[in-house]
């Protein structure tokens, strides 16, 4: 396993690399660029989410358009008859100069959506204060408005609709602003939050960590630089400015892109890729590790390199051995089989180990390890008969995510060819690590997970850092008790393990093929026919105590 060869780096494709893939998208002729809709799919995106979340927070890269799609919104919103859902937008930006901004792009999206315009211009809007405070104005002929104005909370008391906070990690007091516009919720209202980041402790990237992690059930949308670009905005600025740009092409749009990269420097990563600053260090602390553990057993397999060597119904017996007398021992007075069960595995062979974690959900919905599987130079014929041994005996199973990076591939492939597709396979990715990291940290923060007291798993955990605004492994290895090095391996299992325990159950039934010879009967069990020859599935709710 070595997932930090596809975490996140600061490796990004060279002006060359960006020139061909745009090329391979086929959008080569003028024709093709000029026929994208208005819209283009990220701003798209916007309207979308917003008709289906109650709250959407948009993580952007600078100057992407995504207030043009906001002002979209809010015209068709405001436009609307009440019947129809119409409501007032309020918009609030950090300046009157955005606020103009929008005012000016939600006049032009009216012009095109041809709705009827009474009145615009500005006005004293009353925000609670003695005088006032100046804000900009489009009157529809459906009695609702669209209010820009610059940001403060108390601007928000008393106001009902569509509330829009754009560059909101920028406001003096953002958490105060959002607390305001959730009363807009009550009556039917919308929020939406829009901003690049601005410091990893900002309250825009917690309030982004915490949709991550499950707290807040919101729409969450984020496009950087790159995702703009994949979706037409180099080409929209072409059509809009011709004279500085002409006619749009690869070339052109990769030396664009490189330009804006050299410009911003250092800045780069927060402002074009959503990436908050300062974003450096420990992803759990040390103390919060050890809080949330407790004693479970930990078991450790090794094996000279001469073992690869021995004839394979020699080692088949020798591992049978260990599961029985070391195994299946701790799986019986530590498995409790009233509980739902997941499973995750990280898988290493000559160098990093291969770990294995089952998982059950309580009652509570606290996530508990009952034991954990760590091995060490195991060949995978045998790696393969003691994941089969666990699985197979795992109670109200409802699946397993299995390390398929590199050598794991196989184990990976022949985990769903045994277990069909509740075992599925995980090449890791930087969107891997950005989506199952936030809710692993917020069961631990939450004392909603325990792990087996063991220095060395403590040690994998810790070995997570904040990269680029991102827990993943760096490319550093520790040495492993029984040999070889460690990278992580016991905390990727764990986050695995996590991943399917989040996971939506649906019960199903699947029947395995046996191989039908004795090399099929590799644990106590047998992994061939039962004994009474019935053909049936492991997954069953008759042998596993219900549907899940």
């Amino acid at each position: 396993m070595n997932p930090a060869s596809e975490a996140p780096t600061a490796d990004r494709p060279t002006r060359e690399r960006w020139g061909d893939l745009r090329r391979q998208q086929g959008r080569a002729t003028s024709a093709d660029w000029r026929e994208t809709s208005v819209l283009l799919d990220y701003q798209a995106e916007i309207v979308r989410q917003c008709a289906v979340h109650d709250v959407v927070v948009v993580e952007k890269s600078r100057r992407t358009g995504a207030t043009w799609g906001a002002a979209a919104d809010a015209v068709l919103r405001s436009a609307s008859s009440r019947a129809d859902g119409g409501m007032d937008t309020l918009y609030m930006g950090t300046s009157h100069d955005m606020a103009k901004e929008f005012i000016d792009a939600a006049a032009n999206w009216a012009r095109l959506f041809e709705k009827a315009v009474v009145s615009t211009g500005d006005v004293i809007f009353d925000d609670g204060s003695d005088k006032g405070v100046q804000a900009l104005k489009i009157d529809f002929a459906s009695g609702f408005s669209i209010v820009a104005l610059s940001s403060k909370p108390r601007s928000l008391r008393g106001r009902q609709g569509f509330a829009v906070l754009d560059e909101a990690a920028f406001v003096d007091n953002l958490a105060e602003l959002i607390k305001a516009a959730m009363a807009f919720l009550i009556w039917g209202g919308k929020v939406l939050v829009i901003s690049t980041h601005n410091g990893a402790d900002n309250p825009f990237n917690q309030l982004i960590t915490d949709i991550r992690a499950g707290r807040l059930r919101y729409g969450l949308i984020r496009f950087d630089l790159d995702d703009a670009l994949r979706d037409g905005l180099f080409e929209r600025i072409c059509l809009i400015n011709p004279h500085k740009h002409g006619d749009w092409t690869p070339e052109k749009e990769a030396d664009w892109r490189e330009k804006l990269i050299s410009d911003y420097g250092d800045g780069a990563d927060e402002e074009l890729y959503c990436i908050p600053s300062q974003g450096s260090g420990a992803w759990l602390p040390g103390p919060l590790i050890e809080a949330r553990m407790v004693d479970a057993p930990v078991l450790r397999l090794s094996f000279p390199d001469s073992f690869t060597l021995l004839p394979e119904h020699v080692r088949q017996a020798e591992v049978r051995r260990w599961i029985e007398t070391e195994l299946d021992p701790v799986m019986d007075a530590t498995l409790d089989p009233a509980l739902q069960t997941g499973f995750g595995m990280d898988i290493g062979r000559l160098r990093d180990l291969t770990v294995m974690c089952p998982m059950q959900i309580t009652r509570t919905m606290r996530r508990l390890i009952p034991f954990m599987v760590e091995l060490a130079r195991v060949p995978f014929q045998q790696q393969e008969q003691i994941r089969d041994a666990i699985v197979r005996r795992l109670p109200r199973f409802i699946g397993g995510r299995t390390d398929a990076t590199g050598i794991g591939a196989s184990l990976a492939e022949s985990g769903t060819q045994r277990f069909g597709e509740a075992m599925v396979g995980v090449k890791f990715s930087t969107e891997w690590y950005r989506t199952e990291m936030p809710p692993v940290k917020a069961a631990f923060e939450d004392d909603a997970i325990s792990v087996p007291r063991d220095a060395e798993v403590s040690a994998d955990l810790r070995a997570f850092k904040i990269i680029r605004g991102i827990a993943s492994l760096p490319a550093v290895r520790t040495a492993a008790g029984a040999g070889g090095t460690r990278h992580g391996d016991a905390g990727i299992a764990i986050v695995l393990a996590y991943s399917v325990t989040r996971m939506p159950f649906v019960p199903y039934s699947y029947q395995p093929v046996s191989s039908g010879g004795p090399s099929a009967l590799d644990g106590p069990r047998g992994f061939g026919a039962s004994d009474d020859d019935e053909p049936r599935s492991f997954l069953t709710p008759r042998l596993r105590g219900g549907a899940f």
